[in-house]
């Protein structure tokens, strides 16, 4: 098939660059969120975004659970504190505490229950055909990733708040939404609209010539 692809001048090109970074960095990992509802057709296109991302032999290696059952957002917030409590008190190094002093976090994690949707994204080793059969993945963790980042764009985009959460271990989350032992838990990301007068932590993020080289 022929490639649907258009072409912008360069100053439209450059404008449209640079509106979307405005755009995208006033994004904030948010811990305090609303309990208001969000119409379920966003989260559908979002995610529809999200499968637009590449991946190795277009094997499409993820699978998003979508969690707005109150009972289920519990279990897991439940399952998840377990999990923080032993990473706190016994598993995390000096040094590692030491760098997320500053942002606040703890073991509590009352989001899990309030954000109106958990989005539970688990990677695929391998897909089962109809008889059983399994059909290799390729190049996974890359792949899902860049299908996360594209669906935290995609939320930003329409207008909802994120935050990336990853209790270690998650094999919990396999439990609690019955999916194959061949899917690994990667995140959870909880998606709502921040609650009124959110705080968040006064950071900044590496200039250019910090992430970047450019060799001409």
């Amino acid at each position: 098939m022929k490639l649907d692809f258009y072409e912008y001048d360069s100053g439209v090109m450059l404008t449209r660059a640079e509106a979307y970074y405005e755009q995208m960095r006033t994004r904030r990992s948010v811990r305090d969120f609303s309990e208001r509802t969000v119409p379920r057709d966003i989260i559908d296109h979002c995610l529809l975004t999200a499968g637009t991302a590449p991946s190795g032999a277009n094997r499409q290696p993820w699978h998003f659970a979508v969690v707005s059952n109150p009972a289920l957002k519990t279990k897991i917030r439940e399952g998840a504190e377990e999990e923080e409590r032993e990473f706190y008190q016994r598993r995390a190094p000096q040094d590692w505490l030491d760098v997320l002093a500053p942002l606040g976090t703890d073991e509590h994690k009352p989001f899990l229950d309030i954000a109106p949707y958990l989005i539970v994204i688990f990677s695929q080793k391998y897909e089962l055909d109809e008889e059983g059969k399994k059909h290799k993945n390729y190049y996974v963790p890359e792949s899902v990733g860049i299908a996360t980042g594209m669906l935290i764009s995609a939320l930003h985009n329409a207008g909802l708040a994120t935050l990336t959460h990853t209790p270690s271990p998650m094999k919990f989350l396999n439990q609690i939404l019955k999916r194959p032992e061949h899917e690994k838990p990667t995140m959870i990301l909880v998606v709502g609209y921040p609650a009124d007068n959110t705080e968040v932590p006064d950071i900044t993020k590496k200039s250019l010539q910090q992430i970047a080289s450019f060799q001409a």
